[in-house]
């Protein structure tokens, strides 16, 4: 009896809870569409609080946060949409308008090929992107082997075998970079620096020798952590010491 309820009740509110996060987002646009920014951020924020996450949701957030001129949270939500679509140009645009608020400018190691290789075909989508590449594939290789199967002539049934094959090996290929993409965003730990300056130390502690600073809306990544500190790393190598709080992991 109490799952047949639960079961009912998670019917009635899902819809209603849908109906809220649609009638706040597009309240936010409202809001936006009157530079009325923060009121807009308020009702996108409501959004999220309900557990709905979107590239429209947070690229909306990243662009009324850089309407504000608050370069850290602008990249952060610009980030969060990229994850969901790493390929999206409208994003990758206006991040770059983000970051050009700045104060640091990390100049990265340069990658080797395989690492340029590898970005710019497996890490060029994100994981769930894959996944659906690879339920496309098995679907229209499962039509392919049908119309292999049951065609009358030899010039098609080899076509068809071929086809069938070809789509096997995409199938695979999808699947193991949804694995390989997935796998990677789990043990990568990326962040955002929040602190307007923030100084990195050479030891998880108060008194430890100050290495560098770095300021808002600077992309890290945490390797480390030890109670109230993690190490981070930049992409040109650097490395040190912070305050946990000072940074908002994606």
């Amino acid at each position: 009896m109490k799952r047949i309820l639960l079961l009912i009740l998670l019917f009635v509110i899902a819809p209603l809870s849908a109906q809220d996060a649609n009638a706040l987002f597009e309240s936010g646009k409202e809001h936006y569409k009157a530079d009325a920014f923060q009121e807009a951020i308020d009702d996108w924020k409501a959004v999220l609080d309900q557990g709905q996450h979107s590239k429209a949701l947070y690229f909306n957030l990243g662009n009324a946060y850089y309407k504000l001129g608050e370069v850290a949270p602008s990249v952060y939500y610009y980030e969060k949409a990229l994850q969901l679509d790493p390929t999206d140009k409208e994003v990758l645009n206006n991040l770059v308008f983000a970051q050009n608020l700045r104060v640091d400018v990390i100049e990265p190691l340069p990658k080797t090929v395989f690492a340029r290789t590898y970005d710019n075909t497996i890490g060029s989508l994100s994981s769930v992107m894959w996944a659906w590449l690879s339920v496309g594939f098995i679907i229209a290789g499962v039509f392919c082997f049908l119309g292999y199967y049951f065609s009358g002539t030899t010039s098609r049934k080899r076509l068809l075998f071929v086809g069938t094959f070809v789509l096997l090996g995409l199938t695979l290929f999808s699947f193991t970079a949804a694995y390989m993409t997935y796998s990677d965003a789990q043990k990568e730990r990326l962040a955002i620096v929040f602190s307007d300056s923030m100084e990195v130390r050479e030891a998880p502690k108060k008194t430890g020798t100050i290495a560098f600073e770095l300021h808002a809306g600077t992309k890290l990544e945490i390797i480390d952590q030890d109670g109230d500190w993690v190490r981070i790393k930049l992409s040109n190598g650097k490395d040190g010491w912070v305050a946990a709080t000072a940074v908002k992991e994606l």
